[in-house]
């Protein structure tokens, strides 16, 4: 195997296993499932130029390519059957279109079991790319890694009902547009800017799912202590597993935490209105080994993020496209398993008071008090604003971004997002004229709510969004971090500084166009960033 596409990849690329706990035989099966991914986009794009749709094929498009992101799915068995529906769907596709004479993953034919198509998708990883120049292949796996991001948020929105086929469209043709032999330069760096472009759209999508479903986020104040009594924890990203578990326990005595990511659902009105979401449990996902095995109840994995169980496993359950092998996977939205082991797990013993954090500063929460903002920014009282957030990580060098928070001055604003923001969530900043020195926007997604804020002060101050006195201070680690930093890019937003290191897909030509054109610079210390950037 060979695997760069996390932060934390071991020495320029994991080789053996990978460090998220991938192994060979899934990193295999995972290369020849984005493969013939391709390969359908590749049918999608020419039959769509013949009038021909298949909403099936799209949405299967995203979650193969979402299933292929870090920390989803470790179960060789579901990629099996993955790969299989794939082609499936692929073939009777292909059936529609006339007069296309398909090649490459559009007409690969996996084969007939397992160890057959673990030994296919070792013939297709990144290092037998066949793709000669290092800059291109550069972009092209930045393109690729940027698509499982929009097609992780694509996939959360479409849980929720909301579509749109003008994103899938535009989806299947980038990661067609991966296997080109003739792209240049300039057009690979545009593909990976439309990418970002895309990612805007995918997370307004989300959005709007979640707050057509649930509400805008309000100002809320979580537990972070236990209550006594059966437990549940909710892991994850996905609001619709949340809301349908809280739905299903009601009236059974058993109280339901949120753990990582899930921490903003709180902040939602129609989610909140459950008196048995009881608070949130630790921090995030890197922690959950240790804090997964000290939890009295059932576990429920969603989206993305699971690490390998240990003592928990029978504890732990799967649902949507999460899986680890030997882990009950439940579907159809029945979660009378985990529902039933939590009532047979001892829970809680006692009430325990561990303080409380706020969540729910999402857009429309900052904005009622824009003017209040505006004010404080023109009389002084507020100097700067720093959107301190992304994804975290067990790597050393993440106890920067806490230093960094803990250090910037009394008159400064911190926005935070994403998992990110565990190094320093429950930190008591204080408040400037009222308004919380650290405001929690939400999930990772919820970065078109951060750009959407930026956008509104760029507009009340009637100046660019590069001109306010905001800094991004952003941390990575996997795919939808990528995204993220693509449609920041396409925004042309720049002086983002990045870490806690640099990804190793990017090469130092590629590295040099984003800090020519972007400024892009690594994290270096707390102390110098922060002079550097206050001036």
């Amino acid at each position: 195997m060979f695997c760069y596409q996390c932060e934390q990849t071991a020495k320029g690329g994991c080789t053996k296993v990978g460090v998220c706990g991938k192994k060979d035989e899934t990193a295999a099966l995972q290369d020849l499932l984005l493969y013939l991914s391709k390969g359908l986009s590749q049918v999608a794009v020419a039959a769509r130029e013949q009038g021909v749709e298949d909403p099936a094929a799209n949405l299967f498009t995203v979650k193969a390519i979402f299933s292929t992101l870090t920390n989803v799915n470790f179960d060789d068995d579901r990629f099996v059957a993955l790969i299989n529906d794939c082609v499936a769907k692929r073939d009777a596709l292909k059936a529609k279109v006339s007069g296309v004479e398909f090649t490459g993953p559009a007409a690969l034919v996996p084969a007939a079991d397992k160890a057959g198509m673990i030994a296919q998708g070792k013939e297709y990883g990144i290092e037998k790319d066949p793709e000669l120049n290092e800059d291109l292949k550069s972009l092209k796996q930045t393109l690729t890694y940027g698509l499982k991001g929009v097609a992780a948020y694509a996939d959360h929105a479409a849980i929720l009902g909301k579509e749109d086929n003008d994103l899938y469209a535009k989806i299947q043709e980038l990661m067609a547009a991966t296997l080109s032999t003739d792209l240049t330069l300039e057009q690979c760096v545009e593909a990976a800017l439309e990418c970002g472009r895309q990612n805007i759209r995918a997370m307004e999508l989300l959005d709007d799912a979640n707050t057509s479903a649930y509400g805008h986020p309000e100002p809320t104040e979580v537990k972070l202590g236990a209550t006594k009594g059966k437990a549940i924890l909710v892991s994850g990203h996905d609001l619709k597993d949340l809301e349908t578990l809280l739905k299903q326990t009601e009236g059974k005595g058993i109280n339901i935490y949120t753990h990582g990511e899930m921490l903003p659902c709180h902040a939602y009105p129609e989610l909140k209105k459950y008196p048995h979401l009881a608070g949130h449990y630790g921090t995030a996902w890197q922690n959950q080994q240790k804090e997964f095995a000290e939890f009295p109840g059932a576990i429920l994995m969603t989206t993305n993020c699971i690490q390998k169980p240990t003592t928990y496993m029978d504890a732990i359950f799967t649902t949507g496209l999460v899986g680890w092998p030997g882990a009950v996977h439940v579907s159809n939205d029945d979660f009378t398993p985990v529902i039933e082991k939590a009532l047979a797990m001892g829970g809680f013993p006692a009430d325990t008071d561990k303080s409380t954090v706020m969540v729910g500063f999402a857009r429309n929460a900052v904005m009622s008090v824009a003017g209040t903002v505006i004010d404080a920014v023109k009389s002084g009282d507020i100097r700067h604003f720093f959107l301190v957030g992304g994804c975290d990580g067990a790597k050393p060098g993440r106890n920067y971004y806490t230093e960094f928070v803990e250090k910037t001055p009394a008159d400064t604003v911190v926005l935070t997002l994403a998992c990110g923001k565990f190094r320093f969530f429950d930190k008591k900043l204080g408040d400037i004229g009222g308004i919380p020195r650290l405001l929690d926007i939400g999930q990772c997604n919820d970065a078109y709510s951060a750009v959407q804020i930026a956008l509104a002060l760029a507009d009340a101050f009637d100046c660019g969004v590069n001109e306010l006195p905001l800094s991004l201070v952003l941390s990575w680690y996997e795919q939808k971090a990528v995204a993220i930093l693509l449609s920041l890019l396409a925004l042309g937003i720049k002086n983002i500084k990045l870490g806690p290191s640099l990804p190793a897909f990017i090469t130092p030509n590629v590295l040099n166009f984003l800090v020519d054109n972007y400024n892009i610079a690594p994290i270096s210390t707390p102390d110098e960033d922060l002079k550097e950037i206050l001036g």
